[in-house]
């Protein structure tokens, strides 16, 4: 034990006698979760919009005017023809062009019916489905209320039963992105600090060429190598815990659940990163290389986490190979932990595969490190 302990004594002196490394530790991921909980949003907001009213009635100016009133919409102005409409598109002035037909007004009152036209920029297809959603909502609320301003005058028939829906929303009640997405960019965070720091480490020991020196030293393997991922560890769950008090104090998101059990699993998860930090050291020979593999896979993770496109939505094939992406199952305990209040139970078959993965790549780390003594 005395010679893992003056080990990571040695480590921590490095870590912190390296002046360029503590801003990156430090320093990084506290900005990177600030401006990345503000910039990383699934809400689109001020939409560029265009209209082409060729009916110009009283019902025509109420339907520009719900868009104008609406905080997505940023509506910029009344084209005369669906050429100068288009070619705005084109150049980018515009992102959605609602084309109101002659006769709307006539159709709605006599016929109870009419068509509308809206084009929309889909070159991003996320956006463009989000913009979708928020024009229909508009029109199914004009359409609600034209209906029933027409029935009041329906001597006939009598006024129509409305059916109204009251939403419950559980884990998020004001529907704030950030409690959703401040918990997984926190992962992010406290997994590629760690995943680079233990990759580079022993690389580093390689390049100033100090390892053969503790190679044939009596340090026996395993005493190398927990003296070298601890501190890692811990300043791991340093990282979790500035972030998790930032997440509280700065964009007000509930921990319901057990901090023990967060930082149990975190505990597990480090595991993990630092075992396939130290297999990526074991077949470099330099830092550079080491952040590149490092940095091709934790792409590929982020990407298949689930963080920023669900992973229902994700082909077959590729919801298979999300079971082996332990970022998954990081993102996945967290938002339970933190939104939910869930406990031991409920993330016991998370707990169950990053153990397994953590005992997998740790073995597969210690069995490809060569030592000569």
């Amino acid at each position: 034990m005395n010679i893992i302990r003056y080990i990571i004594q040695k480590e921590f002196r490095q870590i912190f006698r390296n002046k360029a490394m503590l801003p990156i530790i430090f320093m990084m991921p506290l900005i990177q979760l600030i401006i990345l909980s503000n910039a990383a949003t699934f809400e689109i907001k001020n939409i560029k919009f265009g209209y082409i009213d060729n009916d110009k009635t009283p019902y025509s100016r109420e339907l520009v005017e719900k868009f104008n009133a609406s905080t997505y919409f940023n509506v910029l102005s009344d084209y005369p023809s669906a050429k100068m409409a288009k070619s705005a598109m084109l150049n980018g002035d515009v992102d959605v062009i609602l084309e109101i037909p002659q006769y709307f007004d006539r159709n709605l009152v006599r016929e109870k019916k009419t068509d509308l036209s809206v084009t929309i920029n889909a070159i991003d297809g996320a956006a463009a489905g989000v913009e979708n959603v928020y024009v229909t909502q508009i029109i199914q609320q004009f359409n609600k209320n034209v209906q029933v301003d027409l029935m009041l005058y329906d001597t006939v028939n009598d006024r129509p039963q409305t059916i109204e829906t009251i939403p419950l929303f559980w884990y998020n009640e004001t529907l704030n992105y950030k409690t959703f997405m401040v918990p997984g960019i926190l992962v992010l965070l406290v997994t590629m600090i760690t995943l680079f720091l233990s990759g580079m480490n022993v690389v580093r020991e390689k390049e100033i060429g100090t390892l053969e020196q503790i190679n044939v030293t009596p340090i026996k393997k395993f005493q190398f190598i927990i003296g070298k991922l601890f501190p890692f560890l811990v300043l791991g769950l340093v990282l979790l815990t500035v972030g998790l008090i930032i997440a509280k104090l700065l964009f007000n998101v509930p921990i319901i659940g057990s901090i023990f059990l967060m930082y149990g699993y975190t505990v597990v998860y480090i595991l993990v990163i630092l075992g396939i930090g130290l297999f990526i050291s074991n077949y470099t020979d330099t830092q550079q290389q080491a952040m590149f593999i490092a940095w091709f896979f934790m792409v590929i993770f982020i990407l298949m986490s689930g963080l920023f496109t669900p992973i229902e939505s994700m082909p077959q094939w590729a919801q298979l190979l999300t079971e082996f992406n332990p970022i998954k199952y990081f993102v996945q305990v967290m938002r339970m932990v933190m939104l939910k209040g869930a406990g031991f139970t409920d993330i016991l078959p998370q707990l169950a595969k990053t153990l397994l993965y953590a005992v997998a790549m740790n073995g597969l780390a210690v069995m490809s490190y060569k030592k000569f003594t």
